[in-house]
């Protein structure tokens, strides 16, 4: 909030800031105040004002507080939650990683859920390090975290390739791996900070559901069943606006993985790969016949881990303890040569 109070006033504008209450002068703490009087022109006064969309008031949102595990919400057993799991498999431990609004917050849920929470460092654009990033009408908000920082430093950590794993949403995907959450037809969201996280990522994990629509599953036996599909393809021959160029990750030789809830994709060489399928699954019918290209096919290609399609958990503790600390391991690499 300060360098965007700082901004408008040496471009000549007005500070505005909203207050839920007002405080005598020289009763707030200094270290309190974000922004100081000098920078404020108009102060409204809303007593009504929420924290989030949902919520009035958290004091774990405030950070007065920490909550049991068991607290933070569980994500029902649906095609979110199954493509949430299958992108927390990507986690390690000591993993520095970023989660996008949208599909990816549900991450922090599942790695609450499973008791892997403190194994690894969430963090999101807002500003917030640690904890759980919070889903839905609440993203933006976390819980447990361990540090709050203004969101410009936040992106200077994020430019300065500080992101082990950055999870992000996405609206299409091409044949060139190229992704788009920006642009739909005549309407214009931008990008927000997806260009920036998603550039400097040591490795980016796209996640969203394969088709757009409404749509309908169900899971016997740990088997996909696709009662009624979306009917827009999401995976398309061209995206309408590039917010992340495939071309460009290959240059950085960024790993790069597309996850749906029937079908996993790589970033390779020459494009977009398949290299898991949902158990049930028909791969020309329901995956590259519901696809604008037809991607290339792993040699390996296997099939999706059968845990995300159970109600049981993973055991993605498990998981994690036989992961290397990657991250670790690579900073000692690149030392080794100065100690």
């Amino acid at each position: 909030m300060l360098s965007e109070a700082q901004a408008t006033r040496r471009c000549g504008g007005l500070v505005i800031v909203q207050v839920k209450r007002m405080a005598k002068r020289g009763t707030l703490s200094p270290k309190a105040v974000k922004i100081p009087g000098i920078l404020v022109d108009l102060v409204v006064v809303d007593p009504d004002q929420r924290q989030t969309y949902e919520v009035e008031y958290s004091p774990s949102y405030a950070g007065e507080l920490r909550m049991p595990l068991s607290d933070i919400p569980k994500l029902p057993l649906d095609a979110r939650k199954i493509i949430a799991r299958r992108a927390a498999l990507e986690l390690y431990p000591g993993a520095i990683c970023n989660l996008g609004s949208g599909i990816s917050t549900g991450i922090a849920n599942v790695a609450a859920e499973e008791g892997v929470l403190d194994e690894v460092c969430f963090t999101n654009e807002q500003g917030l390090i640690g904890g759980a990033p919070a889903s839905g009408n609440d993203a933006g908000a976390a819980r447990n975290y361990a540090a709050i920082i203004d969101q410009p430093y936040q992106f200077d950590f994020y430019d300065g390739g500080g992101l082990d794993l950055a999870f992000l949403s996405f609206a299409e995907v091409d044949t060139d791996g190229n992704v788009n959450v920006s642009r739909f037809g005549d309407r214009i969201v931008g990008p927000g900070g997806f260009i920036n996280i998603s550039q400097n990522a040591k490795c980016v994990v796209f996640s969203g559901s394969f088709t757009a629509g409404k749509s309908e599953f169900s899971w016997p036996g740990g088997k996909m069943q696709i009662v009624r599909d979306g009917s827009q393809a999401k995976l398309v021959d061209r995206v309408q606006q590039i917010t992340y160029s495939g071309r460009y990750g290959r240059e950085r030789q960024q790993r790069v993985l597309y996850i749906t809830e029937r079908a996993v994709f790589r970033l390779g060489e020459d494009g977009v790969e398949l290299i898991e399928v949902a158990p049930g699954i028909d791969v020309e019918r329901d995956v590259i016949g519901r696809m604008g290209f037809r991607p290339h096919l792993s040699p390996s290609l296997k099939t999706m881990d059968p845990r995300l399609f159970q109600p049981e958990l993973m055991r993605l503790a498990d998981h994690l303890s036989k992961q290397p600390r990657r991250a670790l391991a690579a900073h000692l690499a690149t030392q080794g040569n100065r100690i």
